[in-house]
């Protein structure tokens, strides 16, 4: 059995949270917790392969680079109050 590894991104989204693999068009899914897509992303990604194969065409392999990082950026003291959108 071929394996097959997809980078996923989960976002918050209203109460709950939206899950979706970039390099796979059309492979979302949504639940209340993280854990919860998680496990409904592997599921969502099993189906889109196994209707991309029963179509006959190409799996994309994924060829993304990304990193998750977090930064802090001082800001002068002097531009008054910010807003955050």
């Amino acid at each position: 059995m071929k394996q097959f590894t997809f980078r996923t991104i989960i976002q918050k989204d209203g109460k709950g949270f939206h899950g979706f693999v970039p390099s796979l068009p059309g492979c979302h899914t949504y639940g209340d917790s993280i854990e919860e897509v998680r496990k409904n992303i592997k599921e969502a990604v099993s189906g889109w392969i196994e209707a991309t194969q029963d179509q006959g065409w190409e799996i994309p392999q994924d060829e993304g680079i990304e990193t998750v990082d977090s930064i802090q950026v001082a800001l002068p003291a002097s531009k008054g109050q910010y807003t955050y959108a």
